[in-house]
């Protein structure tokens, strides 16, 4: 069906007819993006231009305009009608009838409007007083009656906004920042809102009015199909919810992008990213310009004056060989030569960065238009620009979001393509893949008087998750990669071997410090063969906290830290050849003997809470910070303690941290066995419970009075669901060679209130014995591991522990 014959029939039978046009055309396979929003836009002109010769009749002096989005023609399927009835004021009582005749229709087909009824004074008064009015005004566009009222109006909108720009423009930008503040920006949510986000479509707008002051204008390239790329974006949104909603939210990702033709989410979140950053960075560059304009303005006449009238001649100055600072921007010299210099860019960035000033937007397109390749591989001043511009600290991001939105970042590291703009899908990042290796360098910038080589630290930091772009385990790719671009950029063979380890082996202290037990010799010896030298594990405790520093607030604690800290200060010994013993089970303390002795005196559980902290001085601050609270529990021995005491903890919403259990042995002449439980434990929110409810809960637990079951899965319920990504499947696996003296179980898993509980059922179920546990919650995932033994203390056999594991994996599958 041609735009012809749906207009056709919308004129043929007025309102049902225009529904039935539009439902047609909304639900036309083969017409979308601008052609749709042209054809909607132009159907609805129609119509709404014949409600208007319907219900004006004789009237003159009225007209009817569009305006804001609908001025520009960028009708989405459940987008606002914004509608302005004009009129000179002749005939209020005329004008009301005329417009109780054009939005009762509008309202009867449910369509959402946004209307005004105004004379022109009325209206320019109010745009005067209202910003967001005027930004709506600037796209008004004729649909019927007197054209010269509407073209009058559009003038004067037009003369009002360049004469108040030097006022204006400065609140656009304010309105801009406070909504950036608020919603975010586009380019790195997992749930976007395409109009308000940072980068979105109100930004794009923002730049249409800039442009419309004539006192700056934006970036060109590019902007005009990012815009599209959002808009078609928030069609097939509007289509696949029925809703007028700009959230692009995670259940309705894959319908959108099926929607769009795309492969799937991950590749439509990619499309909307660059998108927002094209606008983004449009923006940033555009709102300098306004600044520079309204300074020059602002200092130009007493310039003038001083210098008897001449035009003052703007500062350069020199920054780094063909280099300069001009305007409060860097930019090239009048005798640098791109195309006979190919260390310019990075030189250039480096320099920009050093000073904290932006680079100029010609600047960087001229570098990208007429730079020669570098040769592989680099020349040594190449890798020490590229080292210094990682080092700068937070002025790095600026600089390489200028270079990147050129496309030099992916000119210098091809690799680097496959990350860009590429969605983490974990609520732990914050950022993209490629923004978050950048937030790495600027974190690792902080450490680099704590290593010895802050070259190679810097490097690792923006390769360490390269490998995200490739199938498979990202640091086995990115060990891959990593090497390449070393040798490529100019690293030697011992350094590039140094940069390869780190980024094969950036998670290791995290994960080994938060999963295993430290006083198994075998946990340090893994360690200390994975990093080989003292200087390597000097560079990859500082990496590691860069990159959970970078990650995200739940990504890194003084909990963590300490935990890292002291595995670098055990293997660092064994690296020394400090060879570390088995371990002796430990001499209980005081404390513990007397809990003990008290617990098997009384036939029940005795606890005892101690808070724990970082001791002063390691902190910015100096004071000490809680790591949590230390739980003791001395209880006869006895079926199902773990399950008994994870569900307690559960039950009061604390958080098990580490896990140790063991038996006591008891003085002479003291009948039965004590196990011991010293465990690390954080409330989930508020204050701890008292240490008596959670022994009259544990003893209920004990006794079997206690469903813990019941009163978790309760509570569970109790919580209204969220519709979102389905979490993958738990999967449970054996390490044979992590421990000698038990097997360690690792179970991966989504967090939830009861796990351990479940887990520990399930263990007890299987008669293994859990000397300790170590727990790590990342988000919404829990990686947690078991050491655990058979009734006689030792290892599991292969086949056993195989057995075990499959089926503590069916049962949380279950």
């Amino acid at each position: 069906m041609t735009s012809t014959d749906v207009r056709k029939d919308a004129e043929d039978s007025g309102p049902s007819g225009y529904a039935a046009a539009r439902l047609r055309l909304l639900t036309e396979g083969a017409r979308s993006g601008p052609p749709r929003r042209a054809a909607l836009a132009g159907l609805t002109d129609d119509w709404l231009a014949g409600l208007f010769t319907a219900g004006a009749g004789e009237l003159r002096g009225v007209s009817l305009v569009a305006v804001g989005g609908y001025g520009r023609g960028e009708l989405s399927p459940r987008s606002d009608l914004d509608l302005l009835l004009l009129h000179d004021g002749a005939d209020p009582a005329a004008v009301a009838a005329l417009a109780d005749r054009l939005w009762y229709p509008v309202w009867d087909l449910g369509l959402a409007l946004d209307h005004s009824v105004r004379t022109p004074a009325e209206a320019r008064r109010t745009a005067a007083e209202d910003l967001k009015v005027q930004l709506g005004l600037l796209d008004a566009r004729h649909l019927a009656g007197d054209l010269g009222l509407t073209a009058g109006l559009r003038t004067a909108i037009l003369a009002d906004w360049r004469n108040q720009a030097p006022k204006r423009l400065p609140e656009l930008q304010e309105l801009c920042a406070e909504r950036a503040e608020r919603q975010g920006e586009l380019q790195y949510l997992l749930e976007p809102d395409l109009k308000e986000a940072r980068g979105g479509l109100r930004d794009a707008t923002a730049l249409r009015a800039v442009a419309a002051s004539w006192l700056a204008d934006a970036p060109r390239e590019g902007l005009d199909d990012a815009r599209r790329r959002l808009l078609d974006v928030r069609d097939a949104l509007h289509l696949a919810t029925g809703r007028a909603t700009d959230r692009l939210s995670l259940q309705e990702q894959d319908q959108v992008a099926a929607e769009l033709g795309l492969l799937d989410a991950d590749t439509l979140l990619r499309q909307v990213y660059e998108a927002a950053r094209v606008i983004s960075y449009a923006s940033d560059v555009t709102w300098r310009e306004v600044g520079r304009v309204l300074r020059s303005r602002s200092v130009r006449p007493r310039l003038r004056a001083m210098l008897g009238g001449g035009k003052p001649v703007a500062e350069r100055s020199p920054l780094a060989e063909g280099v300069v600072e001009q305007d409060g921007e860097v930019v090239l010299a009048r005798a640098a030569r791109p195309d006979r210099d190919p260390v310019l860019p990075l030189r250039a960035a480096a320099a920009a960065a050093q000073a904290g000033l932006p680079l100029s937007l010609h600047a960087v397109r001229r570098l990208a238009g007429t730079v020669r390749p570098l040769p592989t591989p680099w020349p040594a001043e190449a890798r020490e620009q590229l080292v210094t511009l990682l080092g700068s600290g937070r002025p790095t991001v600026e600089v390489w979001e200028a270079l990147e939105a050129e496309g030099l970042i992916s000119r210098l590291l091809p690799d680097w393509e496959r990350v860009r703009c590429r969605p983490q899908r974990n609520a732990v990042h914050v950022w993209t893949v490629d923004r978050h290796l950048i937030e790495t360098a600027v974190r690792a910038s902080e450490f680099t008087r704590r290593v010895s080589r802050p070259d190679l630290l810097l490097v690792a930091a923006l390769l360490h998750d390269i490998g995200k772009g490739w199938p498979g385990d990202h640091s086995v790719a990115g060990e891959i990669i990593a090497r390449d671009v070393a040798a490529r950029i100019g690293f030697d063979r011992a350094d590039t071997a140094v940069l390869s380890t780190l980024v094969r082996h950036h998670l290791l202290l995290v994960e080994t410090a938060t999963r295993r037990d430290l006083d198994d010799p075998a946990t340090l010896r893994l360690v200390a063969d994975a990093v080989g030298t003292q200087s390597t594990l000097e560079l990859l405790h500082a990496l590691t906290e860069a990159d959970a520093l970078a990650t995200g607030p739940a990504a890194w604690s003084s909990w963590r830290g300490s935990l890292v800290a002291d595995l670098v200060r055990r293997v660092a010994a064994v690296l020394a050849g400090d060879v570390p013993e088995e371990p002796e089970p430990a001499a209980a303390t005081a404390e513990q003997e007397r809990l003990a002795l008290e617990a098997a005196a009384t036939g029940g559980p005795v606890l005892a809470l101690r808070a724990q902290t970082e001791p002063p001085g390691e902190e910015p601050s100096g004071e000490p910070e809680p790591l949590g609270v230390e739980l003791l529990i001395a209880v006869p021995d006895q079926p199902g303690v773990l399950p008994a005491v994870a569900g307690v903890l559960a039950m009061h919403r604390l958080t098990v941290r580490t896990a140790e259990l063991r038996a006591l042995d008891l003085p002479d002449g003291v009948d039965g066995s004590v196990l011991l439980l010293a465990w690390r434990v954080a409330a989930e929110y508020g204050s701890l419970p008292q240490a008596a409810r959670l022994r009259a809960d544990l003893v209920r637990a004990l006794d079997g009075s206690l469903d813990i079951a019941g009163r978790l899965a309760e509570r569970d319920a109790a919580y209204p669901r969220r519709r979102g990504v389905v979490a993958p499947p738990p999967r449970v696996t054996v390490h044979p060679a992590a421990s000698r003296l038990a097997t360690v179980i690792e179970v991966r898993a989504q967090d939830a209130p009861g796990l351990l509980f479940r887990i520990g059922r399930a263990l007890e179920d299987a008669a293994v014995r859990v000397r300790s546990a170590h727990v790590s919650t990342l988000g919404a995932n829990a990686v947690d591991a078991f050491y655990v033994t058979g009734p006689e203390g030792a290892p599991l056999p292969g086949g056993e522990a195989t057995s075990v594991a499959r089926k503590l994996e069916e049962m949380l599958r279950g």
